[in-house]
């Protein structure tokens, strides 16, 4: 019996030359009010990505300074019209190898540190209809509480969330692709391991 096959790309710097959340935030909220923020939370947001404090707590924190009291939908309706800003800054070489996954009838999955919301839009243009990423809370009235449904889905939470939906392993043969060391324990399980640079 052949084995299913199934292709796992990474979003921010696999998929984009760039990190979408920064960008999204100014897209989302208008530049003044990105640039406070970014005043703010910019010591933070550099010792995240120097990976020297922990990412979730810090990237909720940014987060529920610029969103917190939002309504899902207009949050949801911001992350759809973003998707023409990532076709800007889609990386060519990967999202050809994503392509030709699926013109071979290779399920293709977008796992990511991301928010769904503002991923999942520009995914379906790619005809991948299966992301799984970070999920922000919202209350019983469609706001957003400023925290995470889920754990940011970076590292060994982007295996374990994927192996949630996927749970037969021996079942497919797995393809990855990633560009970080938030894509080592992904890239580790695959059978074949792709880590892309630009």
């Amino acid at each position: 019996m052949t084995k299913r096959s199934i292709a796992v790309f990474d979003f921010d710097g696999t998929l984009t030359t760039k990190d979408t959340m920064l960008i999204f935030i100014r897209y989302a909220k208008g530049t003044i009010p990105f640039i406070i923020g970014f005043c703010i939370f910019a010591p933070m947001i550099a010792l995240m990505f120097m990976r020297i404090i922990d990412n979730h707590n810090c990237k909720q924190r940014l987060l529920s300074w610029f969103f917190k009291g939002m309504s899902y939908e207009e949050f949801a309706a911001k992350g759809k019209a973003f998707a023409n800003n990532v076709s800007l800054i889609s990386r060519q070489d990967t999202t050809k190898a994503l392509l030709k996954h699926q013109q071979e009838g290779t399920e293709v999955y977008v796992v990511t540190a991301s928010i769904v919301e503002w991923v999942a839009p520009y995914c379906q243009r790619l005809g991948v209809k299966q992301v799984i990423g970070t999920e922000m809370e919202v209350d019983n009235n469609g706001i957003l509480t400023g925290k995470f449904k889920t754990h940011n889905c970076h590292g060994g939470e982007k295996v374990r969330r994927f192996l949630m939906v996927e749970p037969d392993r021996d079942s497919y043969f797995l393809y990855a692709y990633g560009d970080s060391s938030g894509d080592t324990e992904m890239l580790a399980m695959a059978d074949e391991g792709h880590f892309v640079k630009l």
